[in-house]
C-alpha cells in the first residue's frame, strides 16, 4: 500500500482509484487552473487555451466517461480533496451540531501528498477523502483498507445517535417565553381559566 511522509498506511494501492474529477475541473469540462491561474505555468495555460480550456483527461462532454488523451496522473496540476460527508470505508455520515464545539465525527485522510516526488511510485497529487475518526485510525494503524467493505464502529454508531438525540431533544424544547403569553397567562388557555362561564360572572353581578 501508498506510505505517509512518515510511513504509516493510506490504506489503498492506487489513490486514483478515489478519484472522482479534479478540484479544478468545471461542470463544463474546462480546466479552471488554467483560467484563473494560468500566471502560474504560462505554457500548460497556453496549451489549454488553444483547446478552449476543455480539460485534457475529461475531453469531449457528449461522449461517456473520461475520452481525454490523458489520465489524471500525467496532468501537473492535478488535485482531488474529496468533500462527500461521509466515510469512504464505512459510510458513517458527519452529524455537527450548531454552536458546538464537539470533535467532527470525520477527519480528512489523505491518499498522496502534493510533496511526492511525482514518479509512479510516489505520486506528487494531492489526494485526500473523508473517514471517520475510528477508521481514520485503523487505517493509520496499517492493517485496515479503505477500498474493503466495512460496517461502522459500535462507538461510532452511538456517538452519531448522541448527537442526533442531542439536536431532536434541543428542537424540541420549548421556551417559558412560548408556553406564557405576555401577561402571564398559559398559552391556549382562556383567561377566565377552564370551566369559567359568563353565566356565572352575571350572577355575582344580579
Amino acid at each position: 500500500m501508498e506510505k505517509t511522509p512518515s510511513g504509516t498506511s493510506v490504506g489503498v494501492d492506487d489513490p486514483y482509484a478515489h478519484v472522482d474529477r479534479c478540484d479544478h475541473c468545471t461542470d463544463g469540462g474546462r480546466c479552471r487552473f488554467a483560467v484563473e491561474q494560468g500566471e502560474r505555468d504560462p505554457e500548460f495555460a497556453n496549451a489549454r487555451s488553444r483547446e478552449e480550456f476543455r480539460c485534457p483527461v475529461v475531453g469531449a462532454l457528449d461522449e461517456e466517461g473520461l475520452t481525454g488523451p490523458w489520465e489524471w496522473a500525467d496532468c501537473p496540476h492535478f488535485r482531488c480533496r474529496n468533500r462527500d460527508r461521509e466515510c469512504e470505508r464505512c459510510g458513517l455520515e458527519e452529524h455537527r451540531m450548531a454552536h458546538d464545539d464537539e470533535r467532527p465525527l470525520l477527519e480528512e485522510h489523505h491518499l498522496s501528498y502534493r510533496s511526492g516526488s511525482g514518479d509512479e511510485d510516489d505520486p506528487s497529487h494531492e489526494i485526500s477523502v473523508f473517514l471517520c475518526r475510528w477508521c481514520h485510525a485503523k487505517v493509520h494503524d496499517s492493517w485496515a483498507s479503505v477500498d474493503e467493505d466495512a460496517n461502522p464502529d459500535p462507538e461510532a454508531i452511538a456517538e452519531r445517535e448522541g448527537r442526533r438525540s442531542r439536536e431532536q431533544s434541543e428542537l424540541g424544547f420549548q421556551s417559558a417565553a412560548d408556553r406564557f403569553d405576555v401577561d402571564g397567562s398559559q398559552a391556549g388557555v382562556d383567561d377566565g381559566g377552564e370551566g369559567a362561564s359568563d353565566d356565572g360572572a352575571d350572577q355575582f353581578e344580579r
